[in-house]
């Protein structure tokens, strides 16, 4: 535990908060097939924590030439919003949400994901009323592991990074905090591990001793 004095909390979203991996990996799929390439030989975790502009980098050669970007990612991100629905949080997540809501700690959601999906992910979990704010990739200029959304984060919670916890479950997420001089909390309920973190803990709820 770190002795420095901790006030606020990012939170990644998929794979931290949600188990989202899924959704994403059937709305990809679809947005391809309806597009007319078949992508389904790919593992589902083959884009885990990956900016969907990689994505786009890797998957673009398999759809036809004609096929642009943004009708690309405007299906996959459809797909999900209408699919939120079968979305389940992980383990302790919204219950660790609500005891920091009690403590009276700031929370916000920093995501690499689109406007669209990250209000699909926060309206499935039902923990709007919790945070102060979210961020998504529209909202920045380059997502992770670039530190500028965990800046953007800090600079509109008017806090120093040093005081702020990120919880992140993938190595992109956890650099892009490291980056941005925040406390890095690597999730990892699965064990393993990566670097660039703070703290490792393999439970939610192990983070609210670093505000009790």
């Amino acid at each position: 535990m770190s002795a420095r004095r901790l006030r606020a909390v990012a939170w990644d979203i998929d794979g931290t908060l949600i188990d989202s991996e899924p959704l994403h990996h059937r709305a990809l799929v679809a947005a391809c097939r309806a597009l007319g390439s078949d992508i389904s030989d790919l593992p589902d975790q083959a884009f885990r924590g990956i900016h969907m502009g990689n994505v786009w980098k890797q998957i673009a050669p398999r759809l036809p030439a004609d096929v642009a970007q943004a009708e690309w990612l405007a299906r996959i991100n459809d797909h999900y919003v209408a699919h939120r629905d079968s979305l389940i949080a992980l383990p302790g997540a919204v219950a660790t949400i609500r005891a920091l809501a009690r403590l009276g700690v700031p929370q916000v959601c920093v995501s690499n994901s689109s406007r669209s999906v990250v209000d699909a992910n926060i309206d499935a979990l039902g923990i709007a009323d919790a945070l102060a704010f979210s961020l998504s990739l529209d909202d920045v200029t380059n997502g992770k592991p670039d530190p500028e959304p965990y800046r953007c984060a800090c600079a509109r919670l008017g806090l120093p990074p040093q005081e702020v916890a990120a919880i992140e479950d993938s190595r992109s997420g956890a650099l892009s905090a490291r980056a941005a001089s925040l406390y890095v909390v690597g999730y990892t309920p699965s064990g393993g591990g990566f670097d660039s973190v703070d703290l490792e803990i393999d439970r939610l709820e192990n983070i609210l001793p670093l505000f009790s």
